[in-house]
Formats: C-alpha cells, sequence, structure tokens
C-alpha cells in the first residue's frame, strides 16, 4: 500500500516538474498604428488577454509598451492563441497568431483629429519647447586638514608567549595603540593617510587601513621592537547638498512629444512659446498641462518617462 502512495506522489511531481518546464511565455508591444515609424510611440496600460479554448491569460503593457504574458497548461496542445488588445480611447484589437514569435501590436485612436479651418481656426501654436528640472547635487567646501602624530610604546625583544598582542609571526610582544580625530559637527575627512615616521619602522604595522566620508577617523597601529611614532594625516571637507537645475529638450513627432528625465529628478516643468509668448508649465504630480494631456512611466533602469499629446487645436511649430 505505501509502495503504491509513494509512486502515486513520484508520478505527481513529475508532472507538475514536466508543467513547469513547458509552460509558454508571451512577449510582445503595443504601440500607436501610423505609417511613419517615427510616430509608432508606445502604448501603456493596455489589457492583451491570450485566448485558447476555455484557457486565458492576459497581461498589461509597461510604458515602454512591452509585455509578457505566461501561458496556463492548456495553450501547450495548441498551435495558435487569439490575442484580445483594449484600452480606453484605442480602437479595440483581436489577431489570431501562431504561438511562439514576438508580437507587435498597433492600436489606433478612437479620436481622429479632425482638420482645422485655416481662416476661422487657426492653431495655436507650441514653440522652443525646452524641458527644465533639478537634480540633488553635492559640493564640498574645503575647510583644511587634520595632521596629528603619536607614539606606540614598547619594549623591543621581549617574547610573547602567546600573550596578545603580538608581532605578526607570533614570536614578540606588541603593543596597540588606537588613535580617534573627530572632523567636527557637520565636516568629513577625505584622503586619510597614515604613516610610521620614526623609531624602529619595519617592525611596525597599520592594523586596520583608515577609512574616510564620515566625521571620525579612527586608526590602530602595532609595534612589536622598540617605541615608533606615527603620522596621520586628511583633509577636512564641508558636505553641502543644493539643487543644481538642468535644461534638456523633448523629441516631438507629430502631435506626440517625448522626454525622459533621471529617476532622481525633481520639480519638472515645460517651458515653451505659445503663440510667440515665453510661458513656463509646471508638470506636478497630475501632469496637467493647457495644451497637451501627459502620461509618466517608469522605465526598468528607474528613469522617468513623459509623453504628452496635443489637444484639439494646438499644433507644433
Amino acid at each position: 500500500m505505501w509502495l503504491i502512495v509513494i509512486a502515486v506522489a513520484a508520478v505527481g511531481i513529475i508532472y507538475a516538474i514536466h508543467r513547469s518546464s513547458h509552460r509558454i511565455t508571451l512577449q510582445g508591444v503595443v504601440i500607436r498604428q501610423d505609417s511613419d515609424p517615427d510616430k509608432q510611440s508606445p502604448i501603456s496600460g493596455a489589457q492583451i488577454m491570450a485566448i485558447s479554448g476555455s484557457a486565458k491569460g492576459s497581461a498589461h503593457s509597461d510604458p515602454s509598451g512591452f509585455f509578457s504574458l505566461t501561458l496556463p497548461e492548456g495553450f501547450r496542445r495548441r498551435r495558435s492563441v487569439s490575442l484580445q488588445v483594449r484600452l480606453t480611447g484605442y480602437r479595440p484589437v483581436d489577431i489570431n497568431e501562431s504561438i511562439g514569435k514576438l508580437y507587435v501590436i498597433q492600436m489606433q485612436p478612437t479620436a481622429i483629429a479632425k482638420p482645422a479651418e485655416p481662416d476661422r481656426h487657426p492653431p495655436i501654436l507650441i514653440s522652443n519647447v525646452r524641458i527644465r528640472y533639478s537634480v540633488k547635487t553635492t559640493t564640498e567646501l574645503d575647510v583644511g586638514s587634520e595632521v596629528k602624530p603619536f607614539q606606540v610604546r614598547n619594549t623591543g625583544n621581549v617574547p610573547c608567549n602567546g600573550s596578545d598582542p603580538c608581532s605578526p609571526d607570533g614570536r614578540w610582544k606588541a603593543a596597540d595603540v588606537s588613535k580617534v580625530l573627530d572632523a567636527g559637527s557637520g565636516n568629513e575627512f577625505r584622503n586619510a593617510r597614515v604613516a610610521c615616521i620614526a623609531g624602529p619602522c619595519p617592525f611596525t604595522k597599520i592594523e586596520n587601513e583608515p577609512t574616510e566620508g564620515g566625521r571620525l577617523l579612527n586608526v590602530v597601529a602595532r609595534a612589536w621592537s622598540d617605541s615608533a611614532t606615527f603620522l596621520v594625516e586628511a583633509e577636512v571637507v564641508h558636505p553641502m547638498i543644493s539643487d543644481l537645475v538642468r535644461e534638456s529638450y523633448p523629441v516631438i513627432f507629430g502631435p506626440t512629444l517625448s522626454f525622459s528625465l533621471p529617476g532622481t529628478a525633481e520639480g519638472p516643468s515645460i517651458e515653451a512659446d505659445v503663440n510667440g509668448q515665453a510661458i513656463v508649465f509646471p508638470l506636478g504630480p497630475d501632469l496637467l498641462l493647457t495644451w497637451a494631456k501627459c502620461t509618466q512611466g517608469i522605465s526598468r533602469d528607474g528613469s522617468k518617462m513623459y509623453r504628452c499629446e496635443l489637444k484639439p487645436g494646438y499644433g507644433f511649430k
């Protein structure tokens, strides 16, 4: 009886491993339909539904338009899959494709802008578009330097007899001295170094290399012959964090404006000439613009991706 139970369990495990190793993943991208490749911008948030008989799987496109969809067990025995792509503001897409390819799905907006009447309603022109943002940067004010001599007192040629500290070979009695330097409130050490400058320096050792980047600097030196003198030196700086304002330019294809910013960027705004008048438009957390509808996504490297599409009645110059 137990042998039957064990055999059934083993078969179940093998079947589960077999299923896992044969799972199928579909990968593709959802983009805007346009005959001009430069205007085939990625579409974020589209729902992709894969259907084959009673088996279903779904995923959403990311800011770059990419989607990855792992198919359930029911897809393994079929050679094709039906894909349904849906997103508000775009016409639905239904396709039947074979399994095992990269899927490029193009979606067409439901609202097609009507040509403006040039005489009665000329478009408001947006030109000379720039992107401004700030990033935190650290500058260092040189405060001075710290120089401190210290001595390690010891008597040479005294057997260690296992009483720590000893010389590196364990034969001779040694002595350790720790020296701590303080850079002061708000200051940090840079380029720290320590060296033996007097006494039997060949019979000495720096037990820990001085670290920098903080207010305190700790040095431990050892001597296993007669007394030796050491010197520790470092520059002292005062770090200051400030906002660095930077400017970049977007890419404009047709009615769409696209740009990306570092993940650390703060306070982005768009500067543009509206019918010849220079105006600054802070984006804010809601990405509100009077002349365009904007969306934001986060790429895989953490950078921020922005895409703004002109509203009716506006045009890029």
